[in-house]
């Protein structure tokens, strides 16, 4: 009798009849994806992969797709990451000020994302209340707990993995707190950062928080300039991708600002398709296009409709889009072109209204 691998290498599974699985499930291009999650899971197989990895992919996809699950619910608010140290106390400024900022940006229609433990992580979902918060959970064998403000709710999420929590945080996340930490808290900001100046996930704001006198950012600010920048491994225009502040109103009003007019963005092969809340004025695209001609391989910012590729996203076709051609260098200066966007004059007109494209009848 041959074995069920030589049966199955015999008669070998094909795409077409993985699809046949899905059909009931999904079409389109989601039934694309699924086809090729199915398949890899079958390749797993046939390689003979070891009792390690099949617990490692297993587990982490059911982290995944349980925090997605969670998330899912709540896909229409934006979300602030808070990071701090577990260890800060409640009678601590950075702890007041955590759990104040976390008050204030849930009052501007924003909900707070946290490792779910205590110390600052706590303060903010003092600040915010359960019903505006989520936990993301680390298992260790010290120091994190569930804070009593989230434990129970079922918006905490537990994880086993830092990388499947970081890569809930990052995909769910509209802007980055970070007050003081150690090492958890330098980690979660530098992954940002090196996913921001990479061009691996979308700018958003991060904002480095400290209490009034606090030097702890500006240390780790002195650190960067003369020695990561002097010695060139950095460049001048990363500079652009964070704030560093010590009042809760500039880091509310930066994160507000941030999406006054700009709303998000996603490549299209070399294009970067630039979703707006609102249409720019004639006078304020060709002021755009002046001050950020430096940014462009060829041509210049054209506003249109969404593009054919954007139609699997139908809750924002209707925006207006900004299209252009970027090096693919220099986030930071990027976000400098953000920052203008959401400077520009605006028309103010009912969001569905047809969007030509610029210079065509």
């Amino acid at each position: 009798m041959p074995s069920s691998k030589e049966h199955s290498l015999k008669n070998p599974v094909t795409k077409e009849s993985i699809r046949s699985l899905v059909a009931g499930l999904a079409s389109g291009r989601r039934a694309d994806f699924l086809t090729d999650m199915m398949e890899t899971v079958i390749k797993y197989g046939l390689d003979d992969a070891s009792i390690g990895d099949l617990k490692l992919v297993s587990r982490s996809m059911r982290e995944m797709r349980y925090a997605a699950s969670v998330f899912r619910k709540y896909n229409t608010i934006r979300k602030v990451a808070v990071f701090g140290s577990a260890r800060t106390k409640s009678d601590e400024a950075d702890f007041q000020l955590a759990r104040e900022f976390s008050r204030r940006i849930v009052e501007e229609n924003f909900m707070i994302i946290t490792g779910g433990g205590d110390g600052i992580m706590g303060a903010a979902q003092q600040g915010a209340g359960a019903e505006k918060s989520f936990g993301l959970n680390i298992r260790l064998p010290f120091e994190q707990s569930a804070n009593q403000v989230i434990l129970g709710d079922p918006k905490l999420i537990n994880f086993n993995y830092f990388f499947a929590r970081k890569l809930s945080f990052v995909k769910e996340t509209s802007a980055f707190v970070l007050f003081p930490g150690g090492f958890g808290t330098l980690d979660e900001g530098f992954e940002v950062l090196t996913l921001l100046q990479t061009g691996k996930t979308s700018i958003v704001p991060i904002i480095l928080m400290d209490r009034p006198n606090g030097f702890y950012w500006e240390t780790w600010r002195r650190f960067m300039d003369n020695d990561i920048l002097e010695l060139g491994l950095i460049s001048r225009s990363d500079f652009h991708l964070f704030t560093i502040t010590h009042d809760v109103d500039r880091a509310v009003n930066e994160i507000k600002h941030f999406y006054k007019v700009f709303h998000s963005y996603r490549w299209v092969r070399d294009e970067m398709v630039i979703r707006i809340n609102k249409k720019l004025t004639s006078a304020a695209l060709e002021n755009l296009n002046q001050q950020s001609d430096h940014l462009l391989i060829s041509g210049h910012i054209v506003q249109r409709n969404a593009l054919p590729e954007e139609a699997d996203e139908r809750e924002i076709t209707h925006l207006p889009r900004l299209v252009l051609i970027p090096h693919k260098r220099e986030f930071g200066m990027l976000r400098l072109l953000i920052n203008a966007i959401n400077d520009s004059q605006v028309i103010e007109t009912p969001p569905d209204e047809i969007i030509r494209d610029q210079g065509n009848p």
